[in-house]
């Protein structure tokens, strides 16, 4: 079995994903890896991606029909 880098983790969980603590220790190791985009899941949305994401699919500024 490996050992988990507890600090590393609990750095990456509350200051990089912004949980709270009680949020943290909920998570199952493999739920905290999924998160971080470790493992088979996908990576999870960044800043660039949902940049690219608004400039593809912009909001309509436009008024409805049914105005």
């Amino acid at each position: 079995m490996s050992r988990f880098d507890w600090p590393a983790l609990m750095q990456a969980g509350i200051r990089g994903l912004h949980l709270s603590p009680a949020a943290f220790w909920a998570l199952t190791p493999a739920e905290l890896m999924l998160m971080l985009g470790a493992g088979s899941g996908a990576a999870p949305l960044n800043r660039a991606r949902l940049d690219e994401l608004l400039q593809a699919y912009p909001d309509d500024k436009g008024e409805t029909d049914d105005e």
